[in-house]
């Protein structure tokens, strides 16, 4: 018996098994959801099936969240296959790597500032959007990914730190324009963990370094913490929460020094 039986969920933004949303995916599948996941190309679709094989999904469909008539092929799919959704999951961020490294101000064009906000922020509402006639009426929930570069600034996350604020300013409305309808729309501000799309910013590292020497859990968390907030965060257990950013960073959003450095 699963806290999340008889759901159905779509994760959207799975890389490789190292990826949160790989790590999202698998926990709430063992928490008794069934599962639907998407592929951005063919380049990703053999890791995103290899997903699909351990979470047993039978739902493995094509989307590039830059193009609208992908984002409703896929929902016009889901509905042909599923009597409605309870779950949808965006784990979906993109900047140019040119721009994730050095200054802000000098690195930062305007065509990467609009893809970053397209792909890393628009597509969850475009996801919403779609999802809406599946979702209504059914309790449901929307769970994006966020980092502390859109609350504070960090070296080298630059131009996905805009992105990110503007997620997170998502979130609120979409929570305060769905709260009606029974659905509620969350954020998990994630730590620095070594991903894919991680990979892209400058001086990693360093920072997965610092991270776990500041954080009072003394550690980096990984996808599987994630993984666990997430099924809380889209389960019934937390039918009270929405319009929340919910920090899984070993507590390094809190501190303001390394506690390390004092021992």
């Amino acid at each position: 018996m699963g806290v999340l039986d008889n759901k159905r969920a779509l994760i959207v933004g799975v890389a490789s098994n190292r990826s949160i949303a790989w790590g999202i995916a698998e926990a709430m599948a063992q928490q008794g959801a069934e599962i639907a996941l998407t592929y951005q190309n063919e380049k990703l679709k053999t890791r995103v099936e290899q997903c699909a094989e351990v979470c047993g999904s039978k739902v493995v469909l094509p989307l590039d969240v830059t193009r609208d008539e992908d984002v409703e092929a896929v929902f016009a799919e889901l509905e042909r296959q599923w009597d409605g959704l309870d779950i949808l999951v965006h784990a979906v961020g993109f900047a140019p790597r040119e721009e994730l490294a050095g200054s802000f101000v000098d690195n930062t064009t305007r065509a990467g500032f609009a893809t970053a906000q397209d792909i890393s922020a628009y597509s969850f509402v475009a996801l919403a959007k779609a999802a809406r006639p599946l979702m209504r009426g059914r309790n449901g929930s929307l769970l994006t990914l966020t980092y502390l570069g859109g609350e504070r600034a960090l070296p080298n996350y630059n131009v996905m730190g805009p992105a990110k604020a503007a997620l997170e300013a998502s979130v609120r409305y979409m929570a305060y324009d769905l709260g009606p309808e029974g659905t509620r729309v969350n954020a998990i501000s994630a730590g620095p963990i070594r991903t894919l799309a991680a990979s892209g910013i400058g001086d990693f590292r360093k920072m997965l370094d610092y991270n776990a020497q500041a954080a009072p859990l003394r550690r980096n968390v990984t996808p599987e913490d994630v993984g666990k907030a997430g099924v809380f965060l889209c389960s019934d257990f937390a039918s009270g929460i929405t319009g929340e950013i919910v920090h899984v960073d070993g507590g390094f959003h809190s501190v303001a020094l390394s506690g390390a450095e004092f021992e």
